[in-house]
């Protein structure tokens, strides 16, 4: 088995994409065995079924891809994606918030959407769009990810002005505890750059390249 196959999210968030992409997307993810098929929470129900007895998880994105929406809409976002049958979702952080120096409210919304998903026994990444970060804004940030006991903190959205860096991944290893993984995402399209960013401490890949990568 291909040593990055599963720790691929196979991905697509474009605006226009239709059902028949999303079946086509969990068709390949589970013959390339990757670990997560992830799309618009819209397609939810569609990939639960077409994933349904597989290893694959169904993932969606929570407050996407901007993040500054209410706290009370993503938790609602979450709660309906899940039941519906997601197994992971990965959630925006409100950036806006976060500058505003209301971190507060952002500390409080990770926790409870974690408490959330974790009640449904799914797994939440928190992505905290490093592009934006000062040091310490990386730092505190991953520091409330993990007290709030999140699965992953992920990059970036691929929406923000830069995607994962192999320096930023190194530095999010370095400050998060051991338990807490890391998903890089944004820009992945080589397989070399791929296996850089695991060694710098990346657990998952986001990335539409999947099959490209594992053909290299």
């Amino acid at each position: 088995m291909d040593v990055l196959a599963r720790r691929i999210d196979h991905t697509m968030l474009s605006m226009h994409m239709q059902r028949a992409d999303v079946l086509r997307l969990c068709e390949e993810a589970m013959a390339y065995d990757f670990a997560a098929v992830c799309v618009p929470s819209y397609f939810v129900r569609d990939m639960a079924d077409a994933l349904q007895g597989s290893q694959v998880k169904p993932c969606t994105v929570i407050g996407f891809p901007f993040g500054y929406h209410l706290s009370l809409v993503k938790k609602h976002e979450a709660e309906t994606a899940l039941r519906m049958g997601a197994k992971e979702l990965d959630l925006v952080v409100n950036l806006a918030a976060w500058f505003s120096g209301d971190r507060k409210l952002v500390a409080d919304e990770i926790a409870s959407i974690t408490a959330v998903t974790h009640a449904h026994q799914a797994r939440i990444k928190v992505i905290i769009e490093t592009g934006y970060l000062s040091d310490e804004h990386l730092a505190a940030l991953c520091e409330v990810c993990a007290h709030a006991r999140v699965d992953y903190v992920k990059t970036s959205t691929g929406f923000g002005k830069e995607g994962a860096r192999i320096a930023v991944v190194e530095q999010m290893r370095r400050i998060l505890p051991e338990q807490v993984k890391i998903k890089a995402s944004g820009g992945i399209r080589e397989r070399a750059f791929a296996l850089a960013l695991l060694a710098a401490g990346a657990d998952r890949i986001g990335t539409s390249s999947g099959i490209q990568m594992i053909s290299e």
